[in-house]
């Protein structure tokens, strides 16, 4: 247990550097066991100090000089620890000079300079820099960096850093060096450093105003036939943000390097972006569909980050979010632009609902900027990233696009090459809409979610309709007291009989209660009206709104924003879920289940049947909510009959849409060469997701055959992947066959480590134990860590949440085996018992006390220890 309390980081508390640092010369000499790093800093004085010392951060260092003005400073004139070195009095300006070794191949946390696979790279985002010299790691320090690498040229014959390169030459000894400079001031959490034996693809982009940008994909020699999207999507990028944002890219080059050893997705370096090697490379036969989307979309949010991110950065990490819901906006709209649009959105929320709602909900509740925290690490997460970019729509669609955009240009121009805040960029929306967004903020400030309920009511003697809406917003910790919030709410008004649609608007609903006069349809000819709520989830709420059956399947049928028309198909899903689960009735009482599984039916098979049929749109209606996703529909789950209930469903729609789903899987058999465009990938969409439910209502052998001789991975990963989470004959040997035949291709193995994990089988905690001690496993390496156990503890509903608490249990003792090595992936394991307080009375007890394990009986991480005991506190 952990005796020793580490200090919470508090916004109030924000000073201003008590130096600042203009630039910074680095010299490595590159070594697996002993890396020597010498750094020489251009350093003056802040106007407003904080005190007459400079203290430098510095982890895992070992410090081997210091030099000021050129003299070696002795005992007395600076002071080093574990976590500082402090300099004694130094005066105004001057230039320091620190020697000092770190241990890469030490470095199993990932952070700092690191090995992966006998390459050298780094990560410094949030609080790596500090393990590679010692330095004011904070991000409102800017510096210009100028760097030289030596290594061994045999070992090591690609040596890269940011900005451009500016020399290169061979050494004494069968070494060599290489020089790079970066002409923009960034703070130290965007240094990159990349030495190995690395194959490069390239290509060139031509900019607006005609400038030259050589593009190169890095990655390990047998993978360089696999990097043509990754450099397509780049290049897409960079076009696009010039045409929609009006944002050039401002270097001679842009490079990207794929890593096996990766903590996060990807790293927005200033002109090096490392990769974790799942989102650089592919090919039709190693890549899904899904993999070239989230090629396509870390690659543009990684070069978006050049302006919103780099070009313009963080005054301090409470503004995380600044960034990052910034970025993940610009991404989902440029994948938007690049596919369905309304696809795009219901992606985009499907994962708000599955990752943030849960985060909003629970005892991790914190506003998109959070006011303190002890580990920075532990605050990349889905309420700074995915409701940040929720709050940053929302802007929009109360601004209006062309507002909105001449607001992103004057937070640019204002604010480029600088350290920025939120309330900077909330203040250019406002200065350029005259707009006061003043309640807007609280969107930022405050945590939760508002629960918007909505009824027609009559008003007048004539008895006009009316929409009466209220919102309120429960306790999160630290912070009870909730005022209304400005929400952009969207409504349309359908008619019962005739299906029109009446009237669609936007309304800024920001008072506790708020009536709408709604049109008076022609009873005659429209019947009464029939609302749709929140269309394109215009606002991340909660929305409580009755409305039956009849009025739910005349939306399906009727509603032309196709995310709403989703919507009522996914909480049909759910709904029909928990009622086969025996866990609650429908909702409209004057309908049976039976009835209603008829109904809901008979509209998907209308909808399949169209001849406009929308594949990609078609492919979500039929996508069943997963088990955790009905889950978190509840305010108490009870995870067994929730894995029954979904099950019961699938095999029932299964039957009732056999004949349509057989029908549709044979005429997307096509046979065309395999294309990465949005029309192809959607047809295949469609294809494996009729086969999928068709292995649930038993219909196995077609699945069995399309593992056996599919062409593409898409179609192959879709086929055994659906057995593998079904108890299907053929099952085991059709995962055997596909590790044999991509046993050597370490991403593809990561897939089936991941449908191992979600196996329906009684012994899966068996099964786990057995794979831990697989070759394909390596607990070392996060992508398998979050493919096996990861998949386990979010997705394995049934076999996590063991009635015996044993799935709790197994979960605890891996993220305290974890911590020591890694102690970010930990901490974020951590987060499957984020909803242990709504579990139902028998599990409750059984997940508590494997989460106190994290935090008593041993000496845990800064970054467990923080995330154990904010989920086992309970505070509202």
């Amino acid at each position: 247990m952990r005796t020793d309390t580490p200090p919470t980081i508090r916004l109030e508390d924000y000073r201003p550097p008590s130096h600042w640092i203009d630039a910074v010369h680095l010299d490595f000499q590159l070594d697996p066991a002993k890396t020597k790093v010498t750094s020489r800093l251009e350093i003056r004085r802040n106007e407003s100090p904080t005190g007459k010392d400079l203290v430098l951060h510095g982890e895992a260092l070992e410090l081997i000089s210091v030099h000021l003005d050129g003299a070696q400073l002795t005992e007395g004139q600076f002071k080093a620890t574990d976590k500082t070195l402090t300099i004694m009095g130094p005066p105004d300006r001057f230039t320091l000079e620190i020697v000092n070794t770190c241990a890469p191949e030490q470095n199993t946390a990932l952070s700092g300079l690191y090995m992966s696979k006998g390459m050298f790279c780094t990560q410094c985002e949030a609080e790596g820099f500090r393990r590679i010299t010692y330095f004011l790691d904070r991000p409102d320090v800017l510096s210009v960096f100028s760097v030289r690498i030596e290594a061994e040229k045999s070992a090591y014959p690609v040596l890269l850093a940011n900005g451009n390169p500016t020399g290169a030459g061979d050494l004494d000894g069968g070494a060599h060096f290489a020089e790079w400079h970066d002409p923009h001031p960034k703070p130290a959490y965007l240094f990159a450093l990349v030495g190995g034996d690395l194959a490069v693809v390239e290509d060139q982009f031509t900019t607006q105003s005609g400038r030259s940008v050589d593009l190169k994909v890095y990655v390990q020699p047998q993978n360089a036939d696999k990097c043509d999207y990754t450099l397509d999507a780049l290049k897409r990028s960079m076009r696009w943000d010039e045409e929609v944002f009006g944002r050039e890219y401002d270097l001679d080059l842009f490079m990207i390097v794929a890593v096996d050893h990766f903590n996060f997705g990807a790293m927005e370096n200033k002109g090096l972006n490392i990769f974790n090697s799942a989102y650089v490379l592919a090919s039709p036969e190693t890549a899904t569909d899904a993999d070239y989307e989230n090629i396509e979309s870390i690659v543009a949010h990684e070069y978006f980050h050049n302006w919103s991110g780099n070009r313009v950065t963080l005054r301090d990490w409470f503004q995380l979010c600044l960034k990052e819901g910034f970025t993940v906006f610009r991404d989902q709209e440029f994948s938007a632009d690049m596919r369905s649009r309304a696809v795009q959105r219901i992606r985009d929320v499907r994962r708000l609902w599955a990752s943030q709602f849960p985060e909003d909900a629970g005892p991790l509740a914190h506003p998109p900027r959070p006011s303190e925290y002890v580990t920075i690490d532990n605050f990349y997460t889905a309420t700074v990233y995915e409701k940040g970019a929720e709050v940053v729509r929302m802007i929009m669609t109360l601004l209006g696009p062309e507002k909105f955009r001449q607001g992103s240009d004057l937070y640019f121009q204002r604010h480029d090459g600088s350290a920025a805040t939120v309330e900077d960029f909330v203040k250019a929306m406002e200065n350029a809409s005259g707009k006061d967004l003043t309640q807007f903020r609280l969107w930022y400030h405050e945590a939760g979610r508002p629960k918007v309920t909505a009824r027609i009511g009559q008003e007048g003697d004539r008895k006009r309709p009316t929409l009466v809406l209220s919102q309120r917003t429960p306790p999160t910790p630290g912070q009870t007291d909730k005022p209304a919030r400005a929400i952009p709410f969207s409504y349309a008004v359908f008619g019962a009989e005739s299906g029109e649609l009446l009237a669609e608007h936007i309304v800024d609903f920001n008072t506790e209660d708020h009536t709408i006069d709604l049109p008076q349809p022609d009873q005659e000819t429209h019947g009464r009206p029939v609302l749709s709520l929140n269309r394109g989830f215009a606002a991340p709420i909660d929305l409580a709104f009755e409305r039956s059956l009849e009025d739910d399947l005349l939306i399906l049928r009727a509603e032309t924003d196709l995310f709403s028309k989703w919507a009522v198909s996914d909480r049909l899903w759910k709904d029909l879920s928990l009622a086969l689960g025996d866990i609650q009735p429908l909702s409209d009482p004057s309908i049976t289940t039976d009835n209603a599984l008829d109904r809901f039916a008979a509209a998907l098979d209308a909808y399949l049947s169209s001849p406009t049929l929308d594949h990609a749109f078609a492919a979500e209606l039929l996508t069943v909510p997963s088990a955790a996703e009905i889950a978190e529909t509840q305010a108490v789950i009870d995870p067994g009959a929730i894995v029954t209930g979904r099950r019961k469903l699938r095999a029932v729609m299964s039957a009732r849409l056999s004949g349509r789903l057989e029908t549709l899987y044979d005429e997307l058999q096509d046979g065309a060469a395999f294309s990465t465009d949005p029309a192809s990938a959607a047809r295949r969409g469609l294809k494996n997701a009729c086969l999928s439910l068709l292995i649930a209502g038993g219909n196995a052998e077609l699945a069995v055959r399309q593992a056996a001789t599919a062409t593409t991975m898409t179609d192959e990963a879709a086929a055994v992947s659906a057995l593998a989470a079904s108890s299907a004959q053929g099952r085991d040997e059709a995962l055997s066959a596909f590790y044999a035949k991509w046993r050597d291709n370490e991403l593809i193995v990561n897939k089936w480590l991941a449908w191992r994990a979600m196996t329906p089988d009684a012994d899966a905690l068996d099964q786990l134990a057995a794979l831990e001690a697989h070759e394909s496993f390596d607990i070392k390496t996060p992508n398998k860590v979050r493919a096996l156990i990861g998949v386990f503890a979010y997705r394995n509903l049934a076999a996590f949440h063991r009635e015996d608490g044993a799935g709790y249990e197994y979960l605890a003792e891996k993220i305290r085996e974890i911590d020591p090595l890694n102690p970010q992936l930990a901490a974020r394991l951590s987060t499957a018992f984020e909803s242990w307080r709504r579990l139902e009375p028998g599990r409750r007890p059984l997940a508590e006390r494997a989460l106190k394990t994290l935090v008593e009986g041993h000496d845990p991480s800064e970054n467990v220890n923080e995330m154990a005991t904010r989920l086992l506190s309970d505070r509202s």
